[in-house]
C-alpha cells in the first residue's frame, strides 16, 4: 500500500541490482547524523522581518481608516502601532505555515533542511518573503512530492480564512476623482471571496481593503509564484514527480509565457529575469531522483491536480498596476 501524502516514505536508498537497471544514477551520500545548526540568524531575520511588516502594517492601516484621503486620518500614538499587527501577523503567519510545510516534511522524512529564513524588506509589502534551505538530496519521487507541495497547502490554508476575515471588515468607498496610486490584481479566490460579501460594486466605487485583506493577497501571490513549474520553485518539484523528464519541456513553456506575460503587465519582468537567470544557474533539467520513470500514485496525482487549482485561484496576469485617474462620469 502506498503511503499517505505525508506519510512515511521508501528509505530512499536504491534497491539491490538498481545500479544495473540505470548506471548514471549516483547514490545519495549516507543519512548524516544529526547535527545543530545554529538559530540566531534565524531568529534575528524574524524579528528584522516583523518589525519591518509592522511598520509597514501601521501605513496600510492608516491607509485602510482614511479612505483615499477622504476621511479624517487617524490619530497614532503609541498604541497606534498595534494597528500594524493586523498585517504584519497576517502575512507572517500565512509565509510561515508555508515554510514550514516544507521543513516539517524534511523532518519527517529526515532529509537535511534549515529552519525558514525570513527576508525583511522596507516595500509595500515588507517583506520578500522566506525560503529553507535543503542541504542533501531528496531520493524519490514520492518524498520529492511531498516536500514541494507541503508549503503550498500550508500556506494556502492559512491565507484562505485570513482573506475572508480581511474582506469581511472591509468596506465599499467611492473613489476620489484624481486618487493615483497602486491598483492590485483580483485573483479569483479574492474576487470569489469579495462577491460573497460586497456583490457587484459599482463603477466610480472599490473596496477599500483591509490590512489583512492585503496579506492575504500577497499569500495568494507568493503561492502562485511558487507553483510555477520552473526549475527548483515548488511547482517545478511537483511537475517533476508528476512527469519526470517531460517536465523539462514544461520548464520552457512556462519561462515563455512569463515573458509574454511581461507584455501584458511589468510586473512581471523582474520575476521573468529572475527564473531565466536561475535557468542559467541550475540547468533547466531538475535534479534527477533513482526512480524517475516509476509513475506517481493516484493520490498525490490528485494533490498534484489541486495544486493547478491553487495556483488557479491564487493566479491574477497584472498584480500591482498604477491606479487609473477617476474621472467625474465614470
Amino acid at each position: 500500500m502506498d503511503p499517505s501524502p505525508l506519510g512515511p516514505a521508501d528509505t530512499g536508498r536504491p534497491t539491490p541490482g538498481y545500479a544495473a537497471l540505470d548506471r548514471d544514477y549516483v547514490p545519495p551520500p549516507p543519512e548524516p547524523e544529526a547535527r545543530r545548526h545554529p538559530i540566531v540568524r534565524h531568529i534575528v531575520l524574524f524579528v528584522l522581518t516583523f518589525v519591518v511588516t509592522t511598520l509597514v502594517g501601521v501605513d496600510h492601516y492608516y491607509g485602510f481608516k482614511s479612505d483615499f484621503a477622504t476621511a479624517p486620518p487617524p490619530q497614532f500614538g503609541w498604541t497606534g502601532y498595534l494597528n500594524g499587527l493586523w498585517y504584519s501577523v497576517a502575512i507572517l503567519g500565512i509565509l510561515g505555515a508555508h515554510e514550514f510545510g516544507h521543513y516539517l516534511a524534511c523532518v519527517y522524512y529526515r532529509v537535511d533542511a534549515s529552519l525558514p529564513y525570513f527576508i525583511p524588506a522596507p516595500l509595500l509589502t515588507g517583506t520578500l518573503g522566506a525560503f529553507i534551505r535543503i542541504r542533501q538530496p531528496i531520493p524519490d519521487k514520492k518524498q520529492l512530492f511531498d516536500i514541494g507541495i507541503a508549503g503550498p497547502i500550508a500556506g494556502f490554508l492559512v491565507a484562505v480564512p485570513v482573506l475572508v476575515f480581511g474582506i469581511a471588515v472591509s468596506h465599499v468607498v467611492k473613489v476620489p476623482v484624481g486618487a493615483d496610486g497602486l491598483e492590485l490584481g483580483e485573483p479569483l479566490l479574492l474576487k470569489g471571496v469579495a462577491y460573497a460579501f460586497w456583490g457587484t460594486i459599482p463603477d466610480g466605487f472599490t473596496l477599500n481593503i483591509h490590512p489583512t485583506a492585503f496579506a492575504a493577497w500577497f499569500g495568494c501571490l507568493a503561492t502562485a509564484l511558487n507553483l510555477f513549474p520552473i526549475g527548483q520553485l515548488d511547482g517545478g518539484h511537483i511537475s517533476y514527480a508528476v512527469l519526470g523528464r517531460r517536465s523539462t519541456v514544461v520548464t520552457y513553456g512556462t519561462i515563455l509565457c512569463l515573458a509574454a506575460l511581461s507584455f501584458v503587465s511589468s510586473s512581471w519582468i523582474v520575476w521573468t529575469v529572475l527564473n531565466i537567470a536561475m535557468l542559467f544557474a541550475f540547468g533547466p533539467r531538475h535534479p534527477r531522483t533513482f526512480d524517475e520513470d516509476v509513475p506517481l500514485d493516484a493520490t498525490r496525482r490528485w494533490l498534484a491536480v489541486l495544486a493547478v487549482v491553487m495556483f488557479a485561484v491564487c493566479f491574477t496576469p497584472a498584480p500591482i498596476e498604477p491606479l487609473e485617474l477617476v474621472t467625474p462620469g465614470r
